[in-house]
């Protein structure tokens, strides 16, 4: 994997990047739709491609339970396995495992937990993970990392920013896949001081990229945005640098603004899938009555073929018939939103005018920047 850093905006952080993989180059700033079980819910890669998506995400913990990391690598790694020729990061699963709650054990080895679809028990460790993503064969793959709860105690946060720093070097030390690049996550909970010490010990340890991990937990947006801030001058400039699961539009200008490079989030087809729909103008409900008899597109300024081609009329009938082309349309446009949205910063940055693109993305809501 090679980083290249074309440009930085004159007014913010904001960077123009060229991230090139095995399986294709990728322009920076870029959204990652989620696929979490080897399937971005309700599209097909085709369609994938044709809303813009240049990489997508798989999770390391649910192919692992499910249908097994090994089953794919015989199968010929993920990309054969989903019919995807595109890049493909994947999440190390420590997210997941740590989300089980009573369900996992953390120890200095690694994780034992018991499956949250059969109650089987498990075991993942730095090592163990990175021979799960070597198998699935992504094109990145991330360490394995503790991610805290919040709120936390500032002493467990700081263990557990020593544990996830001991477990990248493991991480590290284990991966062995010359075609297949390696993050750091950054971890600290809410404290600028642990984030900066987790951002610094991963520099020196030397990774191919950068992650922030363990926002967008229940935190206040001014504290997400305080820790965007607190790392983007310390980790290397000349490396991506990924914000891990945020995914509102407004957190991925903030993290444009504060020099970060890849974002992934579920909320796109998530929100799809319960008649949340994104526009210029912020996020609309289609269920609601107003849109009973409304002729018009979801977004009068989008061009995706959602909008092209069906009325809200007709999108809030499908949802309140419960019919599956309601999510699969409804999927198509927020994810064509997102992935635009990032294609209109890049040719911003491009043209060294982001801080007026990101005053104008605030006021079509009819808000102000956060700061």
């Amino acid at each position: 994997m090679t980083f290249e850093l074309i440009k930085k905006d004159p007014g913010s952080a904001a960077r123009l990047g060229s991230l090139t993989t095995t399986h294709g180059k990728i322009d920076t700033p870029i959204f990652m739709p989620v696929g979490t079980q080897a399937t971005v819910k309700a599209m097909t890669p085709e369609e994938l491609v044709e809303v813009g998506s240049q990489i997508i995400l798989a999770n390391t913990y649910h192919l692992y339970l499910r249908p097994g990391h090994e089953l794919i690598a015989r199968m010929g790694g993920l990309h054969r396995f989903m019919h995807w020729d595109r890049p493909i990061l994947t999440d190390s699963g420590g997210f997941q495992v740590f989300s089980l709650g009573e369900l996992r054990k953390i120890s200095e080895e690694g994780v034992k937990f018991r499956s949250h679809i059969d109650g089987s028990s498990h075991f993942i460790s730095p090592e163990v993970s990175i021979e799960i993503q070597e198998a699935l064969g992504a094109d990145i793959a991330m360490c394995f990392d503790e991610c805290p709860p919040y709120p936390a105690e500032y002493s467990y946060v700081k263990k557990s920013l020593e544990l996830t720093t001991r477990w990248a070097k493991r991480c590290k030390v284990a991966h062995s896949r010359p075609d297949q690049a390696l993050f750091g996550i950054v971890q600290g909970g809410m404290h600028p001081e642990l984030r900066r010490e987790s951002a610094l010990q991963l520099a020196e340890i030397g990774f191919d990229g950068y992650a922030l991990g363990g926002l967008s937990v229940g935190e206040e947006k001014p504290v997400m945005y305080e820790m965007m801030q607190e790392c983007s001058d310390i980790l290397p400039e000349d490396h991506p640098r990924y914000i891990m699961g945020i995914g509102a539009p407004e957190d991925l200008v903030e993290g444009i603004h504060n020099g970060f490079d890849m974002f992934d989030c579920v909320m796109p087809t998530r929100n799809a899938r319960n008649g949340a729909l994104f526009t210029v103008f912020g996020r609309i409900n289609i269920k609601a009555a107003i849109y009973a008899e409304d002729a018009g597109p979801v977004d009068a300024e989008c061009d995706c073929y959602v909008c092209r081609n069906y009325s809200r009329a007709y999108l809030r009938h499908l949802y309140r018939s419960q019919e599956i082309l309601a999510s699969r349309l409804n999927s198509w446009h927020n994810l064509h939103f997102y992935l635009n949205l990032m294609g209109q910063a890049r040719a911003a940055i491009a043209a060294g005018t982001f801080v007026s693109f990101r005053k104008e993305f605030y006021a079509k809501r009819g808000e102000n920047p956060p700061y």
